[in-house]
């Protein structure tokens, strides 16, 4: 809209201030409200109103992120104590940080607090809560949640309940969570994947790889699984093997589990040893479970505090524990 010199309104910016609240975009909700004053939106009520709203929200997902909970919390007072009413959106960041850190009774608290500010909870909160109650190995209580719900459960509140049941091992509840997925609509969503699929391949793009970064002085370094053309591959990899020593004597056992692809028990081994794990600092993917536990015992094997950010938030590692809690 800027490049061809169309004027954002009152309309735009709200509405610009809610996406990055939804995706914790703190820095780009700053670009906005700098250009709200430039462009002397700020005394407009319904601009301000939101804005400040969005700012307040990309506040509370960051510390979420962050596992910073309690600030979360402080904050949330915060915003009651200046009078400025949360929406739905605040109440989804404070739920992510409840879930997120395994505290069921805060997050039932926040979740019956919403209808006080006359919100009716939508699938996205439901599905916060199922999640928080399944991370907490509250299975059942989950699945309760669901057959209460005075909406009908979408696509990704049974995600989030087979999310606790793949994370505790329950299969049998993790098999009845995928069937009442697939009779939502398997048909229309694979058709939709296959167009999805169809316009990607004609368009030249392929399915994105799981890439990590580490920045060393001035130069940043991008690695893949089972990539070994960077210049120091031999001594990163030598460098692995002891690391990868020292943390089985600690206690570490490769869980195999998180290889996908169809490999024998050895290749599997091997695969997970080098899974993308020692070296990482950014991702643009999700991390693994194994990587995870593996990081927490690099911590405590070498002494040192490893920071992660993936694509779900941030993991500061130190002493073998992390910041999230194991909940992520």
């Amino acid at each position: 809209m800027l490049v061809n010199n169309i004027r954002p309104d009152d309309h735009i910016y709200p509405s610009a201030t809610k996406s990055c609240a939804i995706l914790g975009r703190s820095d780009i909700g700053q670009s906005i409200h700098c250009l709200v004053l430039k462009t002397g939106y700020d005394r407009d009520v319904v601009v301000a109103s939101s804005l400040n709203l969005g700012m307040w929200n990309a506040m509370l997902i960051a510390f979420a992120q962050h596992s910073q909970t309690e600030k979360v919390f402080d904050l949330f007072k915060q915003m009651e104590g200046l009078g400025i009413k949360p929406n739905f959106i605040t109440f989804l960041c404070v739920l992510y940080a409840c879930s997120h850190t395994g505290l069921v009774e805060k997050g039932q608290h926040y979740f019956e607090l919403m209808k006080e500010y006359g919100i009716e909870p939508g699938d996205q909160h439901y599905a916060s809560l199922v999640d928080l109650f399944g991370r907490a190995v509250k299975l059942q209580e989950a699945l309760s949640i669901i057959r209460e719900m005075p909406i009908r459960p979408t696509e990704s509140v049974w995600k989030a309940f087979l999310t606790g049941c793949r994370l505790h091992g329950n299969t049998e509840l993790a098999d009845y969570a995928a069937d009442r997925i697939f009779e939502l609509g398997p048909e229309l969503r694979y058709e939709d994947a296959a167009k999805a699929r169809k316009m990607l391949r004609d368009r030249g793009i392929k399915k994105e790889t799981g890439l990590s970064w580490v920045e060393e002085g001035n130069k940043v370094h991008t690695f893949a699984a089972g990539d070994r053309s960077h210049a120091k591959a031999k001594e990163i990899y030598r460098k692995l093997e002891e690391l990868g020593d020292k943390m089985e004597r600690a206690g570490y056992i490769a869980d195999t589990s998180f290889v996908l692809r169809e490999v024998n028990g050895e290749e599997k081994n091997q695969t997970i040893r080098y899974h993308n794990r020692a070296i990482r600092v950014m991702k643009n993917l999700r991390i693994c479970g194994d990587c995870h536990t593996a990081i927490k015992f690099m911590s405590k094997c070498t002494g040192r505090v490893i920071s992660v950010r993936d694509s779900n938030g941030f993991h500061h590692f130190e002493d073998g524990k992390c910041s999230c809690g194991d909940y992520w």
